[in-house]
């Protein structure tokens, strides 16, 4: 089987054989999708905003949508980042501004209300798993009374200072042995 991480190891590493399952826990694989479904939402309110608000029959707020589609890129964007929880509390706050804008066309004389009710519906719906998912990848401190680990024999190299600058300096010895030829 091949496996791309492969192509770009060094000439001593070990290759991949097989892979195993996914490190990502569940929240990071919601923030995953949420983001992704973000930005594709986003895309389609800003390359479509007419269509939306035909659909929801509010026509005149197309610039509206359209910014909310740039929001919504923005903040898929953020989720897929190492950043992911403020993406996602970004997300939870888009939702609110998106509840608030389609109560505002639930007017009497709007002939689509069920339409923009069932846009709430899924609004609703997709507001828990952000505030779930902004929730569950928040970070991690540590408790105020745990103890921090110090290391101060460690230097950061497997085999120890001396073996490194060794290293380095065969490493160096040789790189000038090539130049001089």
């Amino acid at each position: 089987m091949f496996h791309f991480s492969n192509v770009v190891r060094s000439k001593g590493d070990p290759k991949l054989v097989e892979g195993g399952p996914s490190l990502k826990r569940p929240p990071d694989q919601l923030a995953r999708a949420l983001g992704w479904f973000g930005i594709g939402l986003g895309i389609m309110e800003f390359v479509a905003p007419r269509r939306v608000t035909e659909t929801l029959g509010m026509e005149g707020h197309e610039t509206m949508v359209r910014a909310f589609g740039v929001r919504e890129i923005l903040a898929g964007v953020m989720s897929l980042s190492v950043d992911r929880n403020a993406g996602l509390w970004a997300r939870v706050g888009g939702d609110g501004l998106d509840a608030a804008a389609l109560v505002s066309g639930l007017t009497s004389d709007n002939p689509k209300k069920g339409n923009i009710a069932l846009a709430l519906l899924m609004v609703g719906g997709i507001a828990m798993l952000d505030y779930r998912a902004a929730q569950d990848t928040k970070p991690q401190r540590p408790p105020p009374n745990a103890r921090r680990k110090l290391y101060p024999n460690r230097s950061g190299f497997p085999r120890g200072l001396q073996a490194a600058k060794g290293r380095a300096k065969e490493m160096t010895q040789h790189a000038t042995a090539g130049v001089t030829s």
